[in-house]
């Protein structure tokens, strides 16, 4: 798990790095919102998404190693949802990435 989180974090690093020259000052990060400019956000709120994914996984980790060290149900579920979690911010990260620059 540890090694997905790490890949996940490089990639959008990288991702980032190697689109930062073509990165507009806002980018539409709040996607609840009425189209138009209720969407946008700053460029660098792009880093709340790689942020809140690391603190979703650890302290899902936490809770795991607190409450439920010896129940492999939860243990698996806990799994499958941090596999989860590291999937799909990565692509929501990669895809804003890439729409807009």
């Amino acid at each position: 798990m540890e090694y997905a989180l790490i890949a996940s974090n490089i990639i959008m690093a990288g991702t980032f790095a190697l689109r930062y020259a073509s990165f507009p000052p806002q980018i539409p990060l709040f996607y609840s919102h009425q189209a138009g400019e209720e969407q946008l956000g700053e460029w660098w709120m792009i880093f709340l998404l790689p942020f809140f994914l690391n603190v979703f996984v650890l302290l899902n980790k936490l809770i795991y190693k607190k409450f439920f060290s010896k129940n492999t149900f939860v243990s698996k579920i806990i799994h499958y949802l941090n596999l989860f979690l590291i999937f799909a911010i990565t692509l929501i990260f990669l895809k804003i990435v890439l729409l807009v620059s």
